[in-house]
C-alpha cells in the first residue's frame, strides 16, 4: 500500500500516507482476528476468575481484542494530533520559544498534561469491556490487540533516524537546501511516528500491568485487594489523570 497506492508527491502529503500504514494495518488486523476467532476457537470455553468458572464465547474473545486493537489506534491519532508540527498543539508550543525558554517549558508540561486525557478514557473503556467479557484473560489479549499492529509502528519509525542521518550527510556535503528540506519532512514524520509508537507501547504497558498483577493475587491467593474490580482500577487512572486535566 505505501509504494504502490499512496505515491508521495508533496512534502506534506508523507504524514498522512504514513498514517494510512497504520488504519489499514488496524482494519486488516481486524479482519485476521475475527477468522482466527472462527476458526482456532471453540464456540464457548471456560476460563478460571480469581477461583470461579466464567464461560466465554469465541466472538466476545474477539471484541477483547478488538477493542484494544482500536483503542491502540486511537492512542496513536491522539498522539500524532500533539506531536505533528501539522497541527496547532506543536504549532503553540513553537510560537511560545519566541518569549523565552520559560514560557515554553510551561506550555510545553501544560500541553503534555492535557495530551493524556484522550488515551487514558480509551485505556479505560477497553479495560471494562474486556473484563466484563473475559475476566482477566481479557484483558491480557485487549493488550495483545493494541500490539498487534506494533510491527508496521516500528517500520514507520525508521523514517526518523534514516532522514535524520540523511540530511546530515546532505549537510556536511554542502548539497542543495532542497535537499535538507525533504529531508527535514521525513524527519519530523518519523519522530512522529516513533511518539505514536511509544504511545502503543505505554498503552498496552497500563493493561499488561494489570493483567500480571490479576495473575499474582489469583496465584497468591489474596483476596483483599479491590483494585482488581475493573471500576475500581478505571477509577484510579482516571483519577490520576483529572489533575493533568485541569492544571493548564
Amino acid at each position: 500500500f505505501a509504494t504502490d497506492f499512496f505515491e508521495i508527491k508533496l512534502v506534506k502529503e508523507i504524514e498522512p500516507a504514513l498514517k494510512k500504514q497504520l488504519v489499514i494495518s488496524t482494519v486488516l488486523m481486524t479482519v485476521g482476528i475475527a477468522i482466527v476467532s472462527w476458526i482456532a476457537l471453540p464456540s464457548t470455553f471456560t476460563i478460571f476468575n480469581f477461583g470461579e468458572q466464567k464461560v466465554v464465547k469465541n466472538w466476545q474473545l474477539f471484541l477483547c481484542v478488538s477493542v484494544g486493537l482500536w483503542a491502540g489506534l486511537i492512542i496513536g491519532f491522539v498522539t500524532e494530533y500533539y506531536t505533528s508540527n501539522a497541527y496547532s498543539p506543536v504549532q503553540d508550543v513553537a510560537d511560545s520559544c519566541r518569549t523565552g525558554a520559560a514560557t515554553n517549558v510551561i506550555f510545553g508540561l501544560a500541553l503534555g498534561y492535557k495530551s493524556v486525557i484522550i488515551p487514558i478514557f480509551a485505556i479505560a473503556i477497553s479495560i471494562f469491556v474486556s473484563f466484563s467479557f473475559a475476566a482477566m484473560y481479557g484483558v491480557a489479549v485487549d493488550a495483545l490487540g493494541m500490539l498487534s499492529t506494533i510491527a508496521t509502528g516500528l517500520a514507520i519509525d525508521a523514517y526518523g533516524p534514516i532522514s535524520d542521518n540523511a540530511g546530515g550527510i546532505a549537510e556536511m556535503a554542502g548539497m542543495s537546501h532542497r535537499i535538507r528540506e525533504r529531508t527535514d519532512a521525513l524527519d519530523a514524520a518519523g519522530n512522529t511516528t516513533a511518539a505514536i509508537g511509544k504511545g502503543f507501547a505505554i498503552g498496552s504497558a497500563a493493561l499488561v500491568s494489570l493483567a500480571l498483577f490479576g495473575a499474582f493475587v489469583s496465584r497468591a491467593g489474596v483476596t483483599t485487594v479491590d483494585v482488581l474490580t475493573p471500576k475500581v482500577f478505571i477509577g484510579l487512572i482516571v483519577g490520576a489523570m483529572l489533575p493533568y486535566w485541569f492544571l493548564p
